[in-house]
């Protein structure tokens, strides 16, 4: 929402444009991990526009941690196509509320917790190989006939699919396309 990004800007209505440092508030929103780039520039006489890009989610990770009373909670990250890792946003923060989506999104799993480092990207082969996975599928003939639901990137040479209706593929790390075609 535009109040959310004010808040990450740290930009007051009503601030002087001229002492505002444009290069500081870029930044600013630039290190937001739900932000993918940013063009900030002053319209004189009182307006700054702000233009923001989100990262779009294509893969989730669930993953559990400890929580301060002792017990465990799941850790939901969303990931991006080029595997950059990012906290879900609030309902609140949104400017619409986030409705439950047609099509959840695939869970990988088999990736640690500390590895999940919201603003950074995930390096690891198989997790770049099923995000490649994901949006070749998305682009195949196969898309409306069957889904992802988990794919499991434990493995160090091959990324285990489990689809919508229970079936499980293997696919190997290299020649997704070549792959998906048979």
């Amino acid at each position: 929402s535009s109040d959310q990004l004010q808040r990450w800007m740290g930009v007051k209505a009503g601030q002087n444009l001229f002492a505002l440092d444009l290069a500081r508030v870029k930044r600013d929103l630039e290190m937001v991990p739900l932000i993918d780039s940013v063009s900030v520039e002053r319209v004189l006489p009182r307006t700054l526009r702000v233009r923001a890009t989100e990262r779009q989610a294509v893969a989730q990770v669930n993953v559990p941690r400890p929580n301060g009373r002792g017990g465990v909670e799941v850790a939901v990250f969303h990931l991006d196509p080029e595997g950059y890792v990012m906290v879900p946003l609030d309902s609140c923060q949104r400017t619409t509320p986030l409705a439950q989506p047609d099509e959840p999104l695939p869970v990988l799993t088999g990736v640690g917790l500390h590895e999940l480092q919201p603003g950074r990207r995930l390096k690891l082969p198989q997790v770049q190989a099923a995000l490649r996975l994901i949006t070749e599928f998305a682009n195949s003939p196969m898309a409306g006939l069957v889904d992802f639901r988990r794919i499991d990137v434990g493995a160090p040479a091959a990324l285990v699919v489990t689809t919508g209706h229970g079936s499980e593929v293997t696919f190997g790390l290299q020649d997704l396309d070549r792959q998906l075609r048979r």
